[in-house]
């Protein structure tokens, strides 16, 4: 029995495909799903969306005011559930993520669709963060990593699905019935989840509020860094880097002076515990990474030749494989957590250093099995980070490091996509030498990759 509630033994798909846990499976992967598809669907239909109520020059904004919701939601996810439990939290983001649909399938200009973008982040965030609790919560410690893995293979399939699904509405019916669609959907499960999810742990009694002060300099710190890559200028770009990263510093150290309404886990810069190198490599692999969605179609399209639906897809090869080694390694032995960690992230960083020699000039296949790399690698990494993380700590303290991953691989994305596109900016991505611009975009990527790796032997170490 005790090996059993240590994981040192197998869980059984059957164990976790029961009656029994239908309930919980179906609310954390239905929100997940909805979450994952939002970001390639609505970046598909973009082009058409502008082209019906204008805004061009407010595109980057709708992906930016997402991201800012889905991180201050997020970052307080945590100390929500651990206040008012599961059911309610997780369903008011559910309708506000309805709402945010219901506000964009009814824009008639740009503006408006950014108020309903903010809405979708802010549930499409509180979705995402509060699935990763629900794991912990729901279900037992064994088959956490079975859960994982199945919510990894719902993402993946999502973030395969989202451009076929946006071209499918675009060409079968139109763009706002996507969103209607998606408000829909998103209504039926905030419904359900007042109906049907399990309660596994009592909510504490609220001694103190939200810290809004908080949250707004995480609001500001994260808005300097989005600004800084909006329009780039050396003069304005670093001195919005800096202000940000100074403004999340802040933050960070703000919130681990305050245990009692703590939103993410303590930060020492030390490292000398696990939820603190767990918060620097999530960030910084994810910084490592960011610039295979955000540049690689771009290049894909114009020095190889692609559409860019084939440059979508293969793109894609990265979920594809993030969600296969997820269900492979989801039954892997507790005590082999950290070896399985450490092989994941360096092939990871391996991925980085592919796409840095490949993406300029090809080949063509290098460029699709670095993609690989960086999916298998994150699939066997992130599956059992939660658990890894959280194996001496309390189940509201897990709560809090479990609901922060997400999070501030968020930020990481925040952080790198800012100083990738000053890197864009200072290689002449306008210009017509494209090819080194491409090196130099991916080259980045590879210093934060060795933070990454830095983290993660203090993350893995026996002494943590």
């Amino acid at each position: 029995m005790d090996d059993i509630e240590k994981g040192k033994t197998l869980a059984p798909w059957k164990d976790l495909l029961v009656r029994q846990h239908a309930a919980s499976l179906l609310i954390v992967c239905t929100a997940v799903v909805l979450h994952a598809a939002d970001g390639l669907l609505v970046a598909t239909m973009l082009p058409v969306i502008v082209a019906d109520i204008g805004g061009t020059n407010l595109i980057s904004w709708v992906v930016m005011l997402y991201e800012v919701g889905s991180i201050t939601v997020g970052a307080a996810s945590g100390f929500i559930l651990v206040r008012m439990g599961l059911r309610v939290p997780m369903a008011q983001s559910a309708f506000c993520f309805s709402a945010g649909c219901v506000a964009s399938a009814l824009a008639s200009s740009m503006p408006i669709m950014l108020w309903g973008r903010v809405l979708q982040g802010f549930g499409g965030g509180g979705l995402m963060a509060m699935s990763f609790v629900a794991v912990t919560l729901l279900f037992e410690r064994r088959l956490r990593a079975r859960a994982m893995a199945l919510v990894s293979t719902m993402w993946a399939g999502s973030a395969f699905l989202g451009p076929l699904m946006g071209g499918l509405f675009v060409e079968l019916a139109s763009w706002r019935a996507a969103f209607w669609t998606f408000a829909c959907f998103a209504m039926l499960l905030g419904l359900f989840i007042f109906w049907a999810a399990p309660i596994r742990s009592k909510p504490e009694t609220a001694k103190q509020g939200l810290p809004v002060v908080r949250l707004a300099v995480l609001i500001a710190g994260i808005l300097a860094i989005a600004f800084a890559g909006e329009e780039i200028h050396l003069w304005r770009t670093l001195p919005l880097i800096g202000t940000g990263l100074g403004l999340l510093g802040i933050f960070f150290w703000q919130d681990a002076q305050h245990s009692n309404t703590r939103l993410l886990p303590a930060f020492d810069p030390r490292l000398r515990d696990r939820p603190s190198a767990m918060i620097l490599l999530a960030a910084s692999f994810a910084a490592a990474t960011i610039a295979i969605g955000a540049f690689a179609p771009f290049f894909l399209v114009n020095l190889h030749g692609f559409t860019p639906l084939q440059a979508g897809y293969l793109i894609a090869i990265e979920a594809v494989a993030w969600a296969g080694t997820a269900a492979l390694v989801s039954g892997r032995p507790e005590t082999s957590d950290a070896r399985m960690i450490k092989i994941g992230l360096v092939t990871v960083a391996i991925g980085v250093l592919g796409l840095s020699v490949s993406m300029a000039n090809g080949p063509i296949a290098l460029i699709g099995f670095a993609a690989l790399l960086q999916g298998a690698g994150f699939g066997m990494a992130w599956t059992l980070i939660p658990r890894f993380a959280t194996q001496e700590l309390s189940v509201n303290e897990s709560a809090v490091v479990v609901g922060a991953l997400p999070t501030v691989q968020r930020i990481g994305y925040a952080i790198g996509a800012a100083l990738i596109g000053v890197v864009a900016n200072a290689a002449g991505i306008e210009s017509a030498d494209t090819n080194f611009a491409a090196t130099a975009i991916f080259t980045a990527g590879i210093p934060m990759a060795l933070i990454g790796l830095f983290a993660l032997r203090r993350f893995c170490a026996s002494d943590s």
